[in-house]
C-alpha cells in the first residue's frame, strides 16, 4: 500500500510540475533528482531553431548532467502518460537546434538540452588501433568540429562529413549526414560501427549491425523517432593536411551533370590516379546574390559577365586531399581535368589546409554573424532527385520557377550521389536509382519575407508532383501522416513496427509530426 501510494504521489507531483504554466523557483523544480527549467531564456532557446520560422513553447527544459537523467525523464513521462493524471507529454532531444521546421521542439512537452552533457568531459575517445580500424567513441551531443579537432591530434579524421561542422553527432546521424565525400564513402550513417541509444521506453541500449540490429538500423536516419543517440562509434582514417580546392564553371547543364556523374564514378580511376575526394556543385544566377569569396579580384568581373549573359552558371566544386610530403602539381591537375567540358578559362583553384576546407562554412558563419545575417529565417527545401529526372529539374525549376520569377538565389546546391554507398536497411530514404542528385535550396530571408520563399518551395513540390518526379525530401517536413507514409513507401511498415517496439507511447521527437500529425 505504501509503495503504491508513493508511486501515486510521484506521478501526481510530476503531473503538477509539468502541467502548470510556470514552475516554482528553480530550486524547487526538482523531481526524482531532475532539475527542470522554464525560465524565459531556457524556454526561448528550446522554442526556436535555425529555421526561425516555427516557434513552439515546451513546458520545460531538462539539462541532463548524466545519461541516467535522460533515462529517468523518459520513464517518468511514460509513467505519467500511462496514469492519465494530466494528459500525454512528449520529449524532444535538442542538440544544436539546426532544424528548420521545428523538428527539435516539443509543444507542451520536455526538451532535453543535449549540449549540457558536454560538461561531463571525456566524451570524445579516439582509439587508433582495433581489429576493424581506428575509431572514435563520441557523445551524441558533441559537434563535428570538436570531433575533428580531437581526432586530428591523433593524425586521424572521420571520413564522412556534412558541409557545416557545428552540428551535433546525434542530430546528423538521425538524418543521414551528407557532403561531397558521400559519393565515395557514403553518408555519415554508413560510417558508424556502434551506438548507445536511450529508447522511448527509457532503456539504454548498445546496438550495432550484429547486436540489437533492429534498433541500430532504425535509429540511423530515423529522425529521432526510436531513441536518443548518446554515443556513436565513428569510423576514422589517416588524416590528410592539405587540399587542392577547385571550381569549374559551366553554361550547359547537360555537360555539367555529365561531368559530375563521371567524377563520382570510378571510371577506371582510383583517387590516386586522377580521382577526387570531394564533388559538389551549385548555381550562380543573374538575380544574385553572387558569392565571390573564392575567386581572385581580377576574375570576378569575368564571372559576373558570364552569369549575366547566361542567366545561370553551373559550378562543379572539387577537392583532392594530400599531405605535406606530396603535392598536386600542374600535371596532376591536367589529369584531373582532362576531358571535362567546363567553359575554357573558367577553372579556378587554391590550396588550403584540410581543416580550412572542412570548416569553410564555419568561416562564412562568422562573417554572417557580424553582419546580423545568420539568425534569420531559413525557408529551406532539400530534395533527392533520381538521375533520370535531373534535366527536368533544370528546365522546370532552375530555368523557370527560379530564373523567370527572379527569386533571389541564395545558395542552391546540386550534386550526385551513388546509392550503392547507402545501406537500405537504415531508415533514411533515397530515390530508387543507382545515381541520384541532392538539391538544396538554402534560402535566407528577412523576417517578413520567408513566406514568399516558402511559396516558391511549394511551387517546386507541385511541379515535381505534376511531372511525376519521384523525389524524396531530405531533412523532410510533412504536415500529415499520409504524406509521411508516402515518403517512407515500402519502409513504412517496418518504420511503424520499430516505433511500436522502441517508443510504444509515441513520446519522442513530436516535432517531426510523423505520429502526432
Amino acid at each position: 500500500m505504501t509503495e503504491n501510494m508513493n508511486t501515486f504521489l510521484v506521478l501526481l507531483m510530476f503531473s503538477l510540475v509539468l502541467s502548470t504554466t510556470a514552475f516554482q523557483p528553480l530550486d524547487d523544480n526538482i523531481l526524482d533528482g531532475l532539475i527542470f527549467q522554464n525560465d524565459t531564456a531556457a524556454i526561448n532557446l528550446a522554442s526556436t531553431d535555425y529555421g526561425h520560422i516555427v516557434k513552439i513553447n515546451p513546458e520545460a527544459v531538462l539539462s541532463p548532467t548524466s545519461l541516467n537523467d535522460i533515462e529517468t525523464l523518459i520513464k517518468l513521462v511514460n509513467d505519467n502518460n500511462s496514469s492519465g493524471v494530466s494528459g500525454s507529454k512528449t520529449v524532444a532531444a535538442r542538440g544544436q537546434g539546426h532544424s528548420v521546421r521545428g523538428q527539435s521542439m516539443a509543444e507542451k512537452g520536455i526538451v532535453v538540452n543535449m549540449t549540457s552533457l558536454a560538461s561531463l568531459g571525456g566524451r570524445i575517445v579516439v582509439v587508433s588501433n582495433s581489429p576493424f580500424g581506428p575509431y572514435a567513441d563520441v557523445g551524441g551531443e558533441q559537434t563535428w568540429i570538436d570531433v575533428l579537432g580531437e581526432t586530428l591530434t591523433h593524425g586521424l579524421s572521420p571520413v564522412s562529413w556534412t558541409d557545416y561542422l557545428d552540428l551535433s553527432v546525434g542530430g546528423t546521424l538521425s538524418n543521414a549526414g551528407i557532403s561531397g565525400q558521400a559519393f565515395r564513402v557514403g553518408p555519415q550513417i554508413a560510417n558508424v560501427y556502434e551506438l548507445d541509444v536511450i529508447t522511448g521506453k527509457g532503456d539504454l541500449v548498445t546496438c550495432s549491425r550484429t547486436k540489437e540490429a533492429g534498433l541500430f538500423y532504425s535509429v540511423l536516419g530515423g529522425l529521432g523517432q526510436f531513441g536518443i543517440i548518446t554515443r556513436a562509434r565513428i569510423a576514422l582514417a589517416p588524416a590528410p593536411n592539405k587540399v587542392k580546392w577547385l571550381r569549374l564553371l559551366y553554361t550547359d547543364f547537360d555537360v555539367f551533370s555529365r561531368d559530375q556523374e563521371r567524377l563520382i564514378s570510378s571510371n577506371g580511376r582510383t583517387r590516386e590516379k586522377g580521382g577526387v575526394d570531394y564533388v559538389e556543385g551549385f548555381l550562380l544566377m543573374k538575380q544574385g546574390p553572387l558569392d565571390f569569396s573564392f575567386y581572385a579580384a581580377p576574375d570576378q568581373l569575368r564571372i559576373t559577365t558570364l552569369v549575366t549573359q547566361s542567366g545561370v552558371v553551373y559550378v562543379i566544386e572539387l577537392a583532392k586531399y594530400y599531405v605535406d610530403t606530396a603535392t598536386v602539381d600542374k600535371q596532376d591537375l591536367e589529369v584531373l581535368l582532362k576531358g571535362l567540358g567546363f567553359v575554357p578559362g573558367f577553372a579556378f583553384s587554391k590550396d588550403v589546409t584540410y581543416l580550412e576546407f572542412l570548416n569553410r562554412v564555419g568561416a562564412e558563419e562568422a562573417k554572417l554573424r557580424k553582419l546580423g545575417l545568420w539568425d534569420v529565417p531559413h525557408p529551406w527545401l532539400n530534395l533527392f532527385v533520381p538521375k533520370s529526372r535531373i534535366s527536368d529539374i533544370n528546365s522546370g525549376v532552375f530555368m523557370k520557377i527560379l530564373l523567370q520569377n527572379k527569386v533571389p538565389a541564395g545558395l542552391i546546391i546540386v550534386y550526385p550521389l551513388n546509392r550503392n554507398k547507402w545501406d537500405d536497411k537504415m531508415s533514411a530514404m533515397t530515390p530508387n536509382e543507382e545515381v541520384f542528385y541532392t538539391i538544396g535550396l538554402l534560402h535566407s530571408s528577412k523576417v517578413d519575407e520567408w513566406e514568399a520563399f516558402d511559396n516558391v518551395n511549394k511551387q517546386i513540390l507541385e511541379f515535381c508532383r505534376v511531372a511525376r518526379i519521384p523525389i524524396k525530401q531530405y531533412l523532410p517536413h510533412y504536415e500529415t501522416q499520409p504524406d509521411w507514409i508516402n515518403h517512407f513507401g515500402s519502409k513504412w511498415p517496418n518504420f511503424q513496427r520499430s516505433k511500436l517496439t522502441f517508443d510504444p507511447n509515441k513520446i519522442l521527437a513530436p516535432g517531426q509530426k510523423i505520429f502526432t500529425a
